[in-house]
């Protein structure tokens, strides 16, 4: 299978990509997608108003434009933040792959192309938040995160870019 990643841009058809693929990465362990979690507030903050300032992305798609998962960022005050967040000047990551696309080489695709885009950006680090048993904590250290805080059943990873 070929992976084609491109930049996400803020029109509906990538948002309403992000929103899906949000709700793949709120449960990860789910088949089926389950549509309350969109209506989650400490959720829907990784989507919602998406293109702002400090907001970045990146979208998998197969060779038919097919969405296969997407890896976006956004950057977070201290008032108001996601799960794996460190710092103001750190954009916080949220990565989702479709179930039926795991396991393919998407997700490093994705964080490679994000890694990327945030270091010609100028960001001085990346930062996530991923759950005991996620199968993508392997993925996350294999491409250079390491784990710096715990926050109940979840580490808080950074890579730092330079």
């Amino acid at each position: 299978m070929t992976v084609l990643v491109r930049k996400a841009s803020g029109d509906e058809t990538d948002i309403r990509i992000l929103r899906e693929m949000l709700g793949w990465a709120a449960d990860w362990r789910r088949v089926d997608l389950d549509e309350r979690l969109l209506r989650d507030p400490n959720v829907v903050l990784y989507v919602d108003g998406w293109g702002r300032s400090g907001d970045a992305g990146v979208i998998a798609e197969n060779e038919e434009g097919e969405p296969l998962g997407a890896a976006w960022y956004r950057r977070f005050c201290e008032a108001e933040h996601g799960y794996g967040f460190i710092a103001p000047e750190i954009p916080e990551l949220s990565i989702a792959v479709s179930p039926e696309h795991r396991g393919r080489g998407v997700g490093t695709a994705l964080l490679n192309a994000l890694v990327e885009q945030a270091e010609a950006e100028g960001a001085p680090a990346l930062s996530l938040s991923v759950e005991d048993g996620n199968p993508a904590l392997r993925l996350y250290e294999r491409l250079e995160f390491r784990r710096v805080g715990r926050v109940g059943s979840a580490w808080t990873m950074r890579r730092d870019l330079y």
